[in-house]
C-alpha cells in the first residue's frame, strides 16, 4: 500500500468571533485565499494533478453552504478538481485528512488537499446543537444530570445534543479535575501560546489576510498577554451553578481556515518542501454523548496500537483545548508528561474554529516535532456527540 506524505499546511491567523479582524471577510475567500497561498508554497506540485479537494466545515450552512469543498475549486480556476464538505464536528478537517490517508493507501489518488474553514461570524453559532423542535422526539426535554452518572441507569438516553460546556463539566466530575487544575492549564496556554507566536514559531504559516479596511490580519487575535491565576478565579461558572468550567478555561468562539497538501510518495519523492510527515495511523472512538470530551483517550491508544507503538515513541502530543477540563484528563489517561502537551500552545489561547482547528492542530504538531527533534507525534480531538478522534504522524524532513 502506498503511503500518505502530508507536505506542508497554511493557514490564516485566528480571529475573535463577531468582535475580531475577519468579521467582514467571506469564508469562500478566506478558503481561497488560504488555498491559493498553500499550493504557492509548493511550486513544483502542478494543481491539475490534485485528486480532490476535501473541506472540513462543521457549520456548513449560509455563506459556507452550497459545497464550498467544490466552490472554491471553482473559483481559483481549478474546474477540473472534484471536491467534497464533510463534517465531524471539531474534527472536520482531521477527517478529511484521515479521508486522503484512506484513498492514498486504496490506490484511489495520489494529490489531496485537506482543508478547513469556520466562519462563526458570518453565519452565527447554534454548534452542534439544533434548536429543540427540530431534533428526534427521543432527544427533546432531556434533563443533564450533575454530577455525571449514565443516563441509562435512571431510563433516560444519552443527549447527544448536550451543551459542550456540560460535557466539560460531566468530565470534571467523573475525573476529579478542580478549578484551580483548569485555570493553570489555561494559564499555560496563554503564556506558550504567546511564546510561540513572539518567536516567530508560525511566521511561515499564517497567509495575511485583507481586511476590508485594507489592513492585513497576520497574527492570532486570543492569547492575551495579562492571564493569570488570580484574574481566571475571579470568572464565574458559564454552564452550571457551582461549576467550574468558565469562560477562562474554555475555548472561545473564532474564525479562521487552514489546509494541507497530502501525497503519495512517489508524488513527494519528486517535490522540494521543507517538511513532510507520513500519516502512520489514525482511529477513532465513541462514548456517551455526555462525556464527550473524555473520548480522546481511547481514539489515542487505538491509533497507537495500530502504528505499534507507545506513548513513550511520541515526542509531542497536541489535543485540542475545547475545554481545559478535557484535556488534564487526556494527558493523564494516556501518561503524557506535561512538557510534551501541547507545548506552543492551544485553543484556550489561540481560539477553536471548529472546522478549521483539525488542519491547524496538524500544522503545530509538525512544527512542534520538527522543533523538538522528534520522530513521532500524536494529534487527538473531542468531537460532538461523544466522539474522539486521533492521528500518529512520523517527521520525514
Amino acid at each position: 500500500m502506498a503511503e500518505a506524505i502530508i507536505l506542508g499546511s497554511r493557514r490564516t491567523a485566528i480571529g475573535r468571533a463577531y468582535k475580531g479582524s475577519l468579521v467582514a471577510t467571506r469564508p469562500d475567500d478566506m478558503l481561497a485565499d488560504v488555498t491559493r497561498a498553500l499550493l504557492g508554497s509548493i511550486p513544483d506540485l502542478d494543481p491539475t494533478r490534485i485528486d480532490e479537494f476535501l473541506l472540513g466545515c462543521s457549520l456548513a450552512s449560509g455563506e459556507q453552504g452550497g459545497n464550498l469543498g467544490r466552490v472554491v475549486p471553482v473559483m481559483l480556476g481549478l474546474d477540473g478538481v472534484p471536491g467534497s464538505t464533510v463534517n465531524r464536528y471539531c474534527a472536520s478537517s482531521m477527517q478529511t485528512t484521515r479521508s486522503a490517508h484512506h484513498a492514498i493507501r486504496n490506490g484511489d489518488g495520489a494529490v489531496y488537499l485537506s482543508m478547513g474553514l469556520e466562519a462563526v461570524s458570518r453565519i452565527g453559532s447554534r454548534g452542534p446543537d439544533p434548536v429543540e423542535d427540530e431534533r428526534h422526539p427521543m432527544f427533546r426535554g432531556l434533563v443533564p444530570s450533575s454530577p455525571w452518572s449514565d443516563p441509562r441507569t435512571h431510563g433516560a438516553v444519552p443527549d447527544v445534543f448536550v451543551g459542550m460546556g456540560l460535557t466539560a463539566e460531566n468530565v470534571a466530575d467523573l475525573h476529579s479535575v478542580s478549578r484551580l487544575e483548569m485555570d493553570e492549564f489555561a494559564v499555560r496556554s496563554h503564556e506558550l501560546a504567546i511564546a510561540a507566536r513572539d518567536s516567530g514559531f508560525w511566521d511561515d504559516e499564517i497567509v495575511p489576510v485583507e481586511r476590508a479596511d485594507g489592513s492585513t490580519f497576520d497574527r492570532d487575535e486570543g492569547p492575551r498577554a495579562g492571564s493569570s491565576i488570580e484574574a481566571l478565579a475571579g470568572l464565574k461558572p458559564a454552564f452550571r451553578e457551582n461549576g467550574r468550567v468558565t469562560a477562562g478555561n474554555s475555548c472561545p468562539l473564532n474564525d479562521g481556515a487552514a489546509g494541507l497538501v497530502i501525497v503519495d510518495e512517489t508524488v513527494a519523492s519528486e517535490i522540494d518542501s521543507p517538511l513532510k510527515a507520513r500519516i502512520v495511523s489514525t482511529a477513532v472512538h465513541a462514548l456517551s454523548p455526555e462525556i464527550m470530551g473524555i473520548a480522546t483517550v481511547g481514539a489515542a491508544r487505538r491509533a497507537l496500537h495500530r502504528a505499534q507503538l507507545s506513548i513513550d515513541d511520541i515526542g509531542v502530543v497536541e489535543i485540542n483545548e475545547a475545554f481545559a477540563a478535557m484535556v488534564v484528563p487526556t494527558y493523564r489517561e494516556l501518561g503524557v508528561p506535561l512538557e510534551k502537551v501541547n507545548p506552543f500552545g492551544g485553543a484556550l489561547a489561540l481560539g477553536h474554529s471548529f472546522g478549521m482547528s483539525g488542519a491547524r492542530i496538524t500544522g503545530t504538531l509538525l512544527r512542534g516535532m520538527r522543533s523538538r527533534g522528534a520522530r513521532y507525534g500524536l494529534q487527538t480531538m473531542c468531537v460532538a456527540g461523544g466522539q474522539g478522534m486521533a492521528m500518529v504522524v512520523e517527521l520525514l524532513e
